[in-house]
């Protein structure tokens, strides 16, 4: 097993890493609580699955993990991620406009799903196929009459079928996919604590792979992450006394996978060491800036 699978794995074993796979604007979410019932398939790649979602990656030559933090201003907190990327000539997935019928799931993470119904809602998005599964007689026909034209277009109804039947959702890339059970939840709802997706046409529209505050090297493109267990946050996201273990640890993921200049700029900040070289000069700098401020009088990384 490699250096690579293995940290993913590790990470697909922890109830508190948050996953991602998706787009800006376009993104599934999986996630589990710490007694939560969970399977893990070794029929291929790393996967895992609850009765609410399910996630599976599969390592290739090309794929690159970029670990970052960014500044919470308001919340006077940082968030730490880990982008899995893929070189910009690699990422590219079907970037079909209209629905389409794909057949039988044959790669569900779960067997009984593999008889179901696929259809990519055509949301033309660079590295990410947004689809949803159903074996639902209703909603199939819907979309099967709804072929060939924009989900967005409201004069076929597969928008608001779908809205409204809540299939699975499977979103795809070239590394791997997350899929999520649970029902739609209404517009203006507070997003879910276990998997969900986000479809934001507003966010759509910049035509962005991803946030502007994201300092990802503009060769890649990322497909997906993780947010590994946070050193101030417990169960659920929720504020906790500092853990020394979790801050080293991902520390030690940016010294391996994060940009040298970045991480030395922003210990530059959090141990108040000063000098020319490491003045913050570009935007993603000043944000390492900042978040080093925000570690000021944290531990010190060994």
């Amino acid at each position: 097993m490699t250096e690579v699978q293995a940290l993913l794995e590790r990470h697909l074993r922890s109830p508190e890493t948050h996953w991602h796979i998706g787009t800006f604007g376009v993104v599934a979410e999986f996630m589990r609580e710490a007694d939560e019932p969970v399977a893990f398939p070794d029929d291929g790649g790393l996967a895992a699955f609850t009765a609410r979602g399910a996630i599976r990656l599969e390592t290739t030559a090309d794929l690159t993990l970029f670990a970052y933090e960014t500044a919470m201003s308001r919340a006077k907190s940082w968030s730490q991620q880990v982008a899995l990327c893929l070189p910009g000539d690699a990422c590219a997935m079907n970037r079909r406009k209209v629905i389409t019928e794909l057949g039988q799931d044959l790669q569900a993470v779960r067997a009984d799903d593999r008889r179901c119904l696929l259809f990519d809602l055509g949301l033309d998005r660079l590295q990410v196929d947004a689809c949803v599964r159903t074996n639902d007689g209703r909603l199939i026909d819907i979309l099967r009459r709804a072929e060939g034209r924009s989900f967005f277009d409201v004069s076929h109804g597969a928008l608001m079928a779908v809205l409204k039947a809540g299939p699975h959702r499977v979103f795809m890339t070239r590394f791997g996919r997350a899929e999520v059970f649970l029902p739609i939840l209404a517009e203006g709802m507070t997003s879910p604590s276990g998997p969900h997706t986000h479809v934001l046409p507003k966010l759509m529209r910049t035509g962005r792979t991803h946030a502007a505050n994201a300092p990802v090297p503009k060769h890649l493109v990322p497909c997906g992450g993780f947010a590994p267990p946070h050193p101030y946050r417990g169960a659920r996201g929720l504020p906790a006394s500092f853990d020394p273990e979790r801050h080293a640890a991902f520390q030690s993921l940016l010294d391996r996978f994060g940009d040298r200049r970045l991480v030395s700029v922003k210990r530059a900040a959090a141990y108040e060491i000063h000098g020319e070289d490491l003045k913050p000069l570009t935007r993603h700098e000043r944000m390492a800036a900042r978040v080093g401020a925000l570690q000021r009088g944290l531990p010190v990384v060994p």
